[in-house]
């Protein structure tokens, strides 16, 4: 009868000790499930494209073709100078999700450093085949495309890197004003726009590889900007919305 006992009792410490492991494997599958959760789900929560200065020279006059082919200006068939590039990037929310429906505007000087605003210094010698400036409508999963040129530095008193505008609206608010930067070029380093950008991955944000068209006979370059907004509206200031919020913009 005491042997019986003994035998019980060391079969219930048994099935005790294997349930206490049982739970503490479980508890402890749990814990690294909901901390493996929790990292995707940080994952998913992107770094905000950086916001950057409109600038003095968004055009105050908007071109009649405002497309986004800014290499073809309407039904002409000669091409702008300059290194042909096909831009493409998405816009995403801060958790990743496409934003469907956002207009993208672009804007960046000719491969002679002009810009297309009037009183933009030596407009006189803007190469009038390049558009200057262009939009379009992100697709369902919030892409966009634009074919221009590859941007140049230029010197309009102030010295910049080579950069392309970048504002970004859904409905009657602007989310974001950026400017997207080549990566690696040397004038990076020097540019004091670029350079206010702070934290290394903030920077990286804007930074764009420019590669070759594979068997492109004409050496055309693509590009990949993907933009991230956030849920606020940008607040109007006078160096974002320089020229044109609560003004009318003339069409040329």
């Amino acid at each position: 009868m005491k042997s019986n006992t003994i035998i019980n009792s060391r079969r219930q410490f048994l099935k005790n000790l294997s349930f206490g492991t049982i739970a503490f494997a479980t508890a402890g599958a749990f814990a690294e499930n909901i901390t493996r959760t929790a990292s995707e789900a940080l994952a998913k929560v992107l770094m905000i494209t950086p916001g950057q200065t409109e600038g003095p020279f968004y055009p105050n006059r908007l071109p009649s073709d405002s497309d986004n082919d800014l290499v073809l200006i309407g039904n002409s068939m000669a091409s702008a100078a300059g290194e042909i590039t096909h831009l493409t990037g998405r816009v995403l929310g801060q958790s990743g999700e496409p934003i469907e429906d956002a207009v993208v505007e672009i804007w960046h000087v000719d491969s002679k450093g002009i810009y297309l605003h009037t009183r933009c210094p030596n407009r006189d010698q803007r190469d009038r085949n390049f558009q200057g400036y262009g939009r379009t409508v992100t697709g369902l999963s919030g892409e966009y495309y634009f074919r221009t040129i590859k941007p140049v530095p230029y010197d309009l008193g102030v010295k910049r890197t080579p950069h392309i505008h970048f504002i970004v609206r859904k409905g009657d608010k602007r989310f974001l004003t950026t400017q997207m930067y080549i990566k690696g070029h040397p004038l990076n380093k020097d540019d004091f726009i670029f350079q206010r950008i702070q934290g290394k991955e903030e920077r990286e944000a804007v930074l764009v590889d420019f590669k070759p068209v594979n068997l492109s006979k004409k050496g055309e370059l693509k590009a990949n900007f993907d933009i991230v907004i956030g849920i606020t509206p940008e607040k109007p200031s006078k160096d974002l919305f320089r020229h044109h919020d609560g003004h009318p913009v003339e069409n040329l």
